[in-house]
């Protein structure tokens, strides 16, 4: 494992994740000198290298030397632009003896189709989410059986810098974290959205009902991170029968809560199948 000071990072793509990731990483000792980024768009190159003091360029074959003498290769392209790059970077790789460990955070793209692209088998697929942003992500990852010790060590490290991580031995469970934390932001915002909305209903003014919801979910969520009691339990010591809980969670109950966010990570879990297959041709 190298040491994350002296760890050298190449990205492709330079959108939110990977800004998210590389700041993580300057901010646990990575060296902005040893971290490179290839983007197309150049106000997101700006960024970069306002933001960061990093070396950018606005495609892959400017980044060759880097790539060639990186320890990582983050793969932060959409599902639909990875293909692509993926012909860019085979002509990088046969230049050179020596190939990086290709880290991807693209949802979808499966080690199998990955490898026949790259001609690289040390492959290692994260998936991060959006609370990444702010230093609390939650990564889920996968190594090829290639893929060294060393490469799973090195994968921590990058991914360790904006959050909590945990590995999965099979590939398939990517699609399963995709569907639980992947996307689970999006069903906490539109839960937020939806407190928000019923406490203006009840009269609440707009800052109120913000203030109310989002401080319940960020309150609920550290107690139930911190507790050693299951959520479950941690809802029933809030749940008086007869009380206004009770008669909140029987509507909830009524209408299938539990059942609806099974089918909905269900339906986000298949999609995630079917992106692999779409996107792996």
């Amino acid at each position: 494992m190298t040491s994350l000071s002296n760890l050298k990072i190449s990205f492709i793509g330079g959108g939110n994740m990977a800004s998210a990731l590389i700041g993580g990483l300057i901010q646990q000792g990575a060296q902005s000198s040893h971290i490179s980024v290839a983007d197309p768009y150049e106000p997101t190159r700006q960024n970069l290298e306002k933001n960061f003091k990093i070396a950018t360029t606005a495609n892959i074959q400017g980044l060759a030397e880097k790539i060639k003498d990186a320890d990582v290769l983050v793969l932060a392209v959409k599902p639909q632009q990875f293909k692509e790059a993926a012909a860019e970077l085979l002509s990088v790789f046969n230049q050179s003896s020596k190939k990086p460990l290709c880290l991807s955070v693209a949802a979808g793209i499966r080690t199998q189709d990955m490898a026949r692209w790259l001609n690289h088998t040390r492959l290692i697929r994260a998936m991060p989410n959006t609370p990444a942003l702010i230093g609390q992500g939650m990564t889920g990852l996968f190594a090829s059986t290639e893929a060294t010790q060393d490469d799973r060590n090195n994968a921590e490290s990058i991914c360790s810098a904006v959050g909590e991580i945990t590995w999965v031995n099979n590939e398939k469970q990517i699609d399963d974290i995709t569907a639980v934390s992947g996307s689970g932001p999006a069903y906490v915002f539109a839960f937020i959205e939806a407190l928000e909305k019923a406490a203006i209903a009840q009269g609440l003014s707009s800052d109120q009902a913000r203030l109310l919801a989002t401080q319940t979910v960020l309150g609920a969520a550290t107690l139930a991170s911190q507790s050693t009691e299951s959520p479950g339990t941690l809802r029933e010591r809030v749940t008086s029968k007869g009380g206004t809980t009770y008669a909140a969670l029987q509507v909830l109950e009524k209408l299938n809560w539990s059942g609806i966010i099974g089918e909905a990570v269900a339906a986000a879990s298949a999609r995630g199948a079917e992106m692999g297959e779409e996107f792996g041709k």
